[in-house]
């Protein structure tokens, strides 16, 4: 597999009134096509810094990324605006970058459609579930034909059984569209039930502690199933030791 993404030396170092203060330090991975990679670490340990630095909304202080394609960004809120319709909140991103095509129209359409959303596609936003308004939230990513999606903490705000249903639409959806993803996580079983590999960050200033590679060797994987294996329970005690390890230093 190609790389899609790839992060080298990666520092962070912000001026406060008292000094510097160095937040990342020499952070390098990198993602291949078809991956579904997971950043977790102690919070405030900079995991939301590293995805706006890949995204080019914040500024690095050293390093260099490397993409290979069009990023898309899903962030915790799912930010529809309550005045349009959920087909006019989809066709946001088209708009901005002013390839509201008939081409991309009838495209966006058809992910509707595939994904249950076409019947909806009238209503407001409030008129929806918190599950609804996300999956709405990522076919508005997807519209603009992303090659790689970056996720910040994209369902943190969800409760808990709604969280378990919108893992498993999102993971079946990128899985279809054949979308890469970069994922920030604070929430360990997600990590774990959704990615290939997981990155381990250590507290401030953050290094990369270590890389795992997460395999259930299951045919038709899904965050679900993945919770019932009995590689769950080792993958989870084995990151939470490293995490509890970083929080002691």
């Amino acid at each position: 597999m190609k790389k899609i993404l790839e992060v080298k030396n990666i520092c962070k170092t912000y001026q406060a009134e008292n000094g510097e203060i160095e937040a990342l330090k020499n952070i390098s991975f990198d993602v291949k096509e078809g991956e579904y990679i997971s950043i977790i670490g102690p919070s405030g340990c900079g995991k939301s810094t590293l995805l706006s630095i890949i995204a080019g909304l914040e500024s690095k202080t050293s390093g260099e990324t490397y993409i290979n394609g069009k990023i898309g960004y899903m962030l915790q809120k799912d930010n529809l605006l309550e005045w349009r319709t959920i087909f006019n909140n989809v066709l946001l991103g088209l708009e901005i970058q002013k390839s509201n095509t008939k081409e991309n129209r009838d495209y966006v359409i058809e992910l509707l459609k595939k994904y249950g959303l076409y019947e909806f596609k009238d209503k407001y936003p409030m008129q929806l579930s918190g599950g609804m308004r996300q999956r709405v939230a990522l076919i508005r990513t997807l519209a603009i034909r992303p090659n790689i999606l970056l996720l910040d903490e994209a369902f943190s705000a969800l409760d808990y059984q709604t969280r378990l249903m919108v893992t498993e639409d999102i993971y079946k959806i990128l899985k279809n569209e054949d979308i890469t993803a970069l994922m920030v996580t604070h929430d360990i079983s997600e990590a774990i039930s959704m990615s290939d590999r997981i990155i381990v960050l250590s507290k401030r200033p953050a290094i990369v502690k270590n890389i795992h590679e997460i395999d259930f060797n299951m045919e038709n994987r899904t965050p679900l199933n993945c919770r019932e294996k009995p590689e769950f329970s080792k993958y989870f005690n084995l990151m939470w030791k490293e995490l509890d390890e970083h929080e002691k230093r």
